[in-house]
């Protein structure tokens, strides 16, 4: 098992920065890939970026440039920076852990996810 806990979510204007974090425990972190979706009202739950083991990273295309991942495997920590926020950003953001699957940004491809934490974007 391995537990996921997001911080870092609120409430910023439009062209803020927010930098979210999400703690892990339980089995070995650094054995993980670790990403982020977010989810906004109404909406499925996209994928936002991914950083594997040996810190490789991938995002979604409408994203990268404005979004960063990173991980800190001695503290068990994965990162997102998100800069020149927008009001379309507003969303819950989850942590989501993969171990196996080469598959990258499919929602299936993540066997734990944390609870979210709410990032809104005012204009």
């Amino acid at each position: 098992q391995v537990q996921l806990v997001e911080s870092g979510g609120g409430l910023v204007q439009a062209g803020d920065s927010l930098r979210l974090s999400c703690a892990a425990s339980g089995r070995i972190f650094s054995n993980y890939a670790m990403a982020w979706f977010r989810q906004a009202p109404g909406k499925e739950r996209e994928f936002v970026a991914d950083i594997r083991t040996g810190g490789s990273t991938y995002y979604s295309a409408s994203l990268k440039g404005r979004f960063t991942i990173s991980r800190d495997n001695a503290k068990n920590m994965v990162n997102l920076q998100m800069n020149s926020l927008k009001p379309e950003d507003t969303a819950v953001y989850y942590c989501a852990a993969r171990f196996g699957s080469p598959i990258v940004a499919e929602i299936q491809s993540y066997a734990y996810w944390g609870q979210g934490t709410q990032v809104t974007v005012s204009s």
